[in-house]
């Protein structure tokens, strides 16, 4: 395992340079589907940290913890060779929609 390669197995499994494009695309469709499991469980969970807030009068905003969401999202970007903008803007667009909600419920 590597860190580009986070989850492909040194075993039996072809590489993608080994995989026809169907299989190529089959395996995307199966990225995709998890990102989209990965996006409603984070969903779930920022709107329950929503009501957290809610409860104990806590303001929706949070720059500190919304810097440290970035800071991480850049050193994983980091970790796995991916480019940190794309992420860091894919991370920045998940807490703006979280926000909308959380304003939307108060």
């Amino acid at each position: 395992m590597t860190d580009t390669d986070p989850d492909h197995d040194t075993g039996d499994e072809p590489t993608p340079d080994e995989m026809t494009l169907d299989e190529l695309r089959s395996e995307i469709r199966e990225i995709d589907s998890e990102l989209v499991r990965l996006i409603a469980r984070r969903t779930y969970v920022a709107d329950s940290i929503a009501r957290v807030k809610d409860a104990e009068g806590l303001p929706t905003v949070d720059e500190t913890q919304e810097q440290r969401v970035m800071d991480r999202a850049g050193e994983n970007a980091d970790r796995f060779d991916v480019d940190s903008n794309l992420v860091k803007a894919i991370f920045r667009l998940l807490i703006e929609l979280n926000k909308v909600e959380q304003r939307e419920r108060r």
